[in-house]
């Protein structure tokens, strides 16, 4: 009954990899990671392309369930072990969690696009300098957006949820495009989500990052 987690550094499953360390890895009868580098051609052998229709991580095998998406991941485990981390139909904060839950993507997404032209690019090929200002220009926006909403410690006025799980990935790598100084209530947030006891287990089963090769991207030169 071991939880099968298909996974990469620091990416998406990073958010399965923290919840299942919030849930505890004993309640899942242990956790095995299978890593994998980004585009790299096991990708696309093995057992990833049968349980993701697009050969994506994450990726997750565990008690006959097989799913793919790291927010249905984190949903449906949350909602089947944990649910004090999501809130019910009628719960007056369901509309806000959901909505955050998918917010992180929107995010995500960004970061995403940004990974693509700064990171995967090889010399001859250069980033398009106005599509990466556009890029960087729209996470700032959703940055700026999260900052004028979050007034109390977690995303949820109630506390810590799924919600802010979600988000774990998306401000380990925000800060390598966007400077979190111009946002202290963001900056004071993540410094939260890496205080948490869980997170540092799964920051610990990572080790240190090896994607990125620099502490910042500026935006090139048109």
């Amino acid at each position: 009954m071991t939880l099968v987690l298909h996974h990469v550094q620091y990416g998406r499953s990073f958010r399965v990899l923290w919840l299942a360390e919030e849930i505890g890895i004993d309640r899942f009868g242990g956790l095995e990671v299978v890593e994998y580098r980004i585009g790299s051609p096991e990708m696309r052998e093995g057992a990833l392309p049968r349980l993701s229709p697009a050969a994506r991580i994450p990726a997750i095998a565990w008690d006959g369930l097989e799913m793919s998406e790291s927010g249905a991941i984190v949903q449906h485990l949350v909602e089947r072990l944990e649910p004090a981390l999501g809130r019910d139909a009628d719960h007056p904060e369901r509309a806000a969690y959901l909505q955050w839950i998918h917010y992180a993507e929107t995010q995500a997404s960004l970061v995403e696009q940004l990974n693509l032209m700064m990171v995967f690019l090889r010399p001859p090929a250069k980033p398009p300098a106005v599509v990466v200002k556009l890029t960087v220009a729209r996470l700032r926006q959703t940055l700026r957006g999260m900052e004028e909403r979050l007034t109390g410690g977690w995303l949820l006025p109630s506390g810590f949820s799924a919600a802010d799980i979600m988000m774990g990935f998306n401000l380990f790598a925000v800060p390598y495009y966007v400077k979190l100084d111009e946002f202290p209530r963001l900056k004071a947030y993540k410094a939260r989500i890496e205080a948490r006891d869980a997170y540092k287990r799964a920051v610990l089963r990572e080790g240190p990052q090896r994607f990125y090769d620099r502490d910042f991207y500026p935006v090139p030169e048109a």
